[in-house]
């Protein structure tokens, strides 16, 4: 295997990564946001405020996009389990 291939595997791997995990954070980070603007505007700062609706917000993203999701880390493996001649030899 020569160093292009390693260097493609690599940014193929860490792209597939960056597509699948993207909607999830995103989503979190939108949650924590609004309950933190919410917690500043209320004055509440209870702990478990934050965890709850985050849960939530992520088992919903993973329900809307975990087709998607599982698409896309199908065609990766597919993509690397047909060229694994390129990797072996």
């Amino acid at each position: 295997m020569d160093q292009g291939t390693v260097i493609n595997l690599a940014q193929n791997t860490i792209m597939s990564i960056l597509k699948v995990s993207a909607p999830l954070l995103l989503v979190s980070i939108l949650v924590g946001l609004a309950v933190s603007v919410f917690q500043a505007t209320t004055q509440i700062h209870e702990q478990t405020l934050t965890f709850v609706p985050k849960i939530i917000a992520i088992m919903g993203a993973v329900l809307i996009f975990g087709a998607w999701m599982l698409r896309v880390l199908m065609e990766f493996t597919r993509n690397l389990y047909l060229n694994i001649n390129q990797f072996i030899g």
